[in-house]
Formats: structure tokens, C-alpha cells, sequence
């Protein structure tokens, strides 16, 4: 209980430790130690029990614990590669940017902890506000623009995720003396008393407005814009922390669905975003002009491999969460390296960047890394994660699904292929007058290998205790059917 509090308590005590903090170096010290802290504590909470407490509002389950440990390690890494970023940017290391890295790791903490659906919401309305002025860190008008859609759409969102929640209280209100009836475990051992009606609508409610915060098609709309201005380390957060602590929501919307006989039901809706949004990304991947956009559609097909996965359920529902674990990394990685291209180059569009080797070695040589690991190939944890989502696709009947999941990843992996291999082979373009030479420094290297050396290990081995948690987080009350 005590770890679990600190780990809330850190990064906002972090966060106002920045606004006292007096010079840069100060600050990133700051930064850094209370990512480290936070890892630290997330670790301590492997060692503990995995069962909430009995109508508890906040708690530690195994879903929970699984997304906060890859948050929590995702924004340390981060952290590590921000130190060198805004030590080349001329806008540096705000305070109140360093403070909202730090306010959106205490939000998406909170979502891991939730076992209430009201304070489920009140945590991921809380990630929105706080990364909103992440992504308005270079200050321009696109910046602006692309924020504002982030927060229009993402409200939205979040307020139709309300009124599923309000509608998951009528539900619960058919069950007499309940007392906390919109705690998970409590709807759970009642579910099958639930006003079936209102279970249906509030299903459809959760799924789009936590779906519009996945960034799952057609709801995908800010997404492109988003990561497309904001700073790539920024966008690594984005891909593989709120989008996994919005994830949450679908996996406990699933769940209850399950356990009150609908699974049918919610079946249908997650296949049909799921597929949708991996056709959709792929299309739109396909002669992309800008690499950041084009790992912003990435994100929208992973969002939507996982989607599928849960919808399936069984043995898809396990690779599905594998596959949350490696979309992080692999993320991180990919967006890593483009902050480094994007310094370097000073250019986001495809046609103005070639002989990336040449140039920037490292950051090439991981950008390659990181789209054979986006793309599923061995020997990385996303070729075992979607190798077992395809043993479950097949398992659960039909030669649509299958064909048209494996289809859509070969579309991907050419529109993406075709652009990472153009820029990083040939002759680099000339550096800008007046511009210094691209330098990689150990700070904006080492997290990247940090990532790989994670992607790696998921391919060629699954470390016990993490198996563990995926088989619990995987096999929960109601189960995935």
C-alpha cells in the first residue's frame, strides 16, 4: 500500500520540485531522479499481491501493474533522451514542460490504479490536460493547432467515456443493496444481475470515448497531427504510455461485458475498430510524406492489432497484451531515433532526407531497429506477439480475419519500408548554412539501446515473473472468450 502511494505521491512532488529548481541542469536532475524513484516503485509492487482489496477505489491488479510497469520504465527512458533534446533545442527545458512529464506520469499512475470506473475517469481526463502543453513545446502555430485538436477531439472522447460510465450506474443500479456499485470487482461479481440494456449502451459509450483516446479509427483523427508536432520524445509518451493507459479502459469494458453474458456482443465492435483501424493506418501509410505522421498511422495499427486481440479473445487476448508490452518499446525506439533525424535534418517531410547512415549512424542503424520491430519481424517481441494473436485468430474460427490481419501487415510493412530504407540510404542531404553538424550524444543513444536490448529480449525469451503477470492479467474474473 505504502509503494503504491509513493509511486502516486513522486512525480507529483517532482513535478513541484521543477517550478523550485533554479537552473536547467537542476531541473533535468529533478526530472530524472523522480522517473528513477518511480521505477523503483513499480518495481516493488511486482512483490506484493495482485488482488485489490474488496471494494477499494484504488488497488493493484495485474492489468494495472503490467501498464504501469511499461509506463514507468517508458518515461525514465525518455527522461534519460530529454536531457539531450532540450539541450539542442533553442526553447531548452521549460519548467512547466518538465512539470507536465511529470503530472501526466502521476495521472496515468492513478489510471493503472483505479478500481472505480468514476476515478478511472477522472485519471485519464487528467492525462489529457496534462500532456495537452507537452505537445506545445516548439510554441508554433502547427504546434498550436495540432494541440488544440488534441484536446477538442480527446475531450470529446473522455465526455462520451462519461456518459458510459454514468450508463454503467443504471446498469448496476438493477443489482439491490450494493454498496461502491461502480467498483470494478464489485460490478464484476455482480454482473450477471446487470440491466443487460444498459450494460450494451454503456459498452458502446466506453469503447468509442476510450477508443477516441487510443486514437483507433475513425476517431484516429487527431493523432497524425499530434505526433506529427509535437517533440518526438513527447510522442513516445503519447504512443506507448496514454495510449496503453487508455487501452486499460477497453481491457475492463471486455471483461464486465464477458462476465455479463455479452460477449458476442462486444465482440463485434472490437473486431470491426480493430481491423478497421490496421486497413485505415495501412492505406494511409502508403506514400506517406512525413515520417513522424507515418509513425503516427504505426501507432493507429498497433492500437488496432490490440483491439482486434482483445475482441477475439482466448489466446489473442494473452498476445494482445504481449504485443501493448512490445508496441511501447518499439515506440519508444522509433520516435527516439526520429528526435535525433528531426535536430539533425531539421525537416519532418521524407523527400528532404536521405544518407541517414552517412550522417547519423546510430539513429539510422536504430531506425531500421526499430521498423523491422514495428513490422513484426524475428527475432523481436512484436513477431511473438502477433504470431500468437494469429494462432488465436485462427483458433477462433474463419479465414476472413486471419486473411485480412495478415493482408493489412504486409501493406504496412512496404509503405513503411519504403520509406525508412529511402532515408536512410544514399548520399545525405547537405547541412543547412549557418547550421551546426549533427552530433549523437550519450544521452540521446542510450535510451534508444536501452529499448532494442528490451525489444530483443521479449523475441528470444519471456522473462518468468512477466509471463506470470500476463497469464493473470490475461485470465480474469468473467473471462476472454
Amino acid at each position: 500500500m505504502l509503494s503504491m502511494v509513493l509511486a502516486l505521491l513522486v512525480p507529483l512532488s517532482g513535478a513541484g520540485f521543477i517550478f523550485l529548481a533554479r537552473t536547467r541542469p537542476a531541473r533535468l536532475l529533478v526530472l530524472l531522479l523522480t522517473t528513477f524513484a518511480h521505477v523503483v516503485l513499480t518495481g516493488s509492487l511486482w512483490l506484493g499481491p495482485r488482488v485489490p482489496a474488496a471494494g477499494a477505489l484504488l488497488g493493484v491488479d495485474a492489468q494495472g501493474l503490467l501498464f504501469l510497469s511499461v509506463i514507468s520504465v517508458l518515461y525514465c527512458l525518455v527522461a534519460v533522451h530529454l536531457v539531450a533534446y532540450t539541450g539542442r533545442d533553442p526553447r531548452g527545458a521549460p519548467p512547466v514542460f518538465l512539470a507536465c512529464h511529470l503530472f501526466s506520469l502521476a495521472a496515468m499512475t492513478l489510471a493503472c490504479f483505479s478500481q472505480h470506473w468514476g476515478l478511472y475517469w477522472v485519471a485519464m481526463e487528467a492525462t489529457t490536460l496534462a500532456s495537452a502543453p507537452l505537445l506545445f513545446y516548439h510554441h508554433g502555430p502547427r504546434s498550436l493547432e495540432a494541440t488544440w485538436k488534441y484536446i477538442l477531439i480527446g475531450s470529446v472522447g473522455i465526455a462520451l467515456a462519461l456518459m458510459g460510465t454514468l450508463f454503467l450506474g443504471m446498469a448496476a443500479a438493477a443489482v439491490p443493496h450494493v454498496e461502491n456499485s461502480l467498483v470494478f470487482s464489485t460490478m464484476l461479481a455482480s454482473a450477471d444481475k446487470l440491466s443487460v440494456d444498459w450494460i450494451k449502451i454503456a459498452a458502446v459509450f466506453l469503447i468509442v470515448g476510450y477508443g477516441t483516446k487510443m486514437g483507433l479509427a475513425p476517431m484516429h483523427t487527431w493523432k497524425p497531427d499530434a505526433y506529427g508536432e509535437a517533440p518526438p520524445p513527447v510522442a513516445a509518451l503519447l504512443s506507448g504510455g496514454l495510449t496503453n493507459a487508455a487501452f486499460l479502459g477497453l481491457l475492463r469494458v471486455a471483461t464486465l461485458c464477458n462476465a455479463a453474458g455479452e460477449a458476442a456482443f462486444v465482440r463485434s465492435i472490437l473486431v470491426a475498430l480493430g481491423l478497421a483501424s490496421i486497413g485505415i493506418a495501412a492505406a494511409s501509410m502508403v506514400g506517406q510524406a512525413n515520417y513522424r505522421r507515418m509513425l503516427a498511422y504505426s501507432s493507429v495499427e498497433h492500437m488496432g492489432i490490440l483491439t482486434l486481440a482483445v475482441g477475439v479473445g482466448g489466446l489473442a487476448t494473452f498476445g494482445g497484451l504481449l504485443h501493448a508490452v512490445n508496441n511501447a518499446f518499439n515506440k519508444g525506439i522509433l520516435f527516439l531515433a526520429a528526435g535525433n533525424i528531426l535536430q539533425a535534418c531539421r525537416t519532418s517531410e521524407v523527400k528532404g532526407i536521405t544518407g541517414l547512415f552517412r550522417q547519423l549512424p546510430f539513429s539510422a542503424v536504430f531506425l531500421v531497429i526499430g521498423f523491422f520491430a514495428a513490422t513484426g519481424f524475428p527475432p523481436f517481441g512484436t513477431f511473438v506477439s502477433e504470431f500468437t494473436i494469429l494462432r488465436g485468430l485462427i483458433a477462433g474460427g474463419g479465414v476472413v480475419v486471419p486473411a485480412l490481419y495478415l493482408g493489412f501487415l504486409a501493406v504496412v510493412f512496404i509503405g513503411m519500408g519504403a520509406i525508412v530504407l529511402g532515408m536512410v540510404q544514399g548520399a545525405p542531404v547537405a547541412t543547412p548554412e549557418g547550421a551546426k553538424p549533427a552530433r549523437e550524444t550519450f544521452a540521446s543513444v542510450l535510451p534508444i539501446v536501452v529499448l532494442t536490448a528490451l525489444a530483443l529480449l521479449l523475441g528470444l525469451h519471456i522473462p518468468e515473473a512477466l509471463g506470470d503477470l500476463l497469464k493473470q492479467a490475461s485470465d480474469v474474473p468473467g473471462g476472454f472468450r
